[in-house]
């Protein structure tokens, strides 16, 4: 499958699901799980910072439609977008990127995928329920937010992880 279509339809579906099955769930304490994330982070290596940004605002405001939230995830998500490259070249193996591997735990280990999803995610959320409070006095219910809403999202990364992502063919 091309490179455009592929991301087309994981665009589509990440931003469905967040829309009409992740945004409609009620955990308490402040939790809200958000994959669509994982779409920027799953975008390939040498996709360029401008064409990035574009996805992820595409992805947020699509987000934002169905949870009528005004920009809050199109800020979060260009934000993420924006600093992505530098994340994944301070978590880059010795010999760099392999340009033709996806960023999947499957390809390059879930140690690799905790850590640089995870250090996307907590940005992503203190960004996102900065903005949702928007009053230091909030300070708490912010980190509260932050930590609970990105264990359970790391958490649902890795099930996608596992249950879509095939181990690939070794050759």
């Amino acid at each position: 499958m091309n490179y455009l279509l592929k991301n087309t339809i994981r665009l589509l579906i990440f931003v469905l699901a967040q829309g009409l099955i992740f945004g409609q769930l009620n955990f308490g304490f402040g939790i809200h799980p958000m994959i669509y994330p994982l779409f920027i982070i799953l975008l390939p290596f040498d996709t360029r910072p401008v064409v990035l940004m574009l996805l992820a605002f595409l992805a947020g405001i699509g987000v934002d439609f169905f949870m009528n939230t005004f920009g809050l995830h199109a800020s979060s998500a260009v934000l993420i977008a924006y600093l992505r490259p530098g994340i994944f070249k301070r978590f880059a193996p010795r010999d760099d990127y392999d340009v033709l591997k996806e960023p999947t735990a499957t390809e390059w280990g879930y140690a690799w995928f905790v850590k640089v999803s995870g250090v996307i995610v907590v940005i992503h959320h203190l960004w996102f329920f900065s903005l949702e409070y928007f009053k230091w006095s909030a300070w708490k219910e912010i980190i509260s937010s932050t930590v609970l809403s990105t264990l359970i999202t790391l958490i649902i990364f890795i099930l996608i992880q596992v249950l879509f992502f095939k181990k690939p063919k070794s050759v």
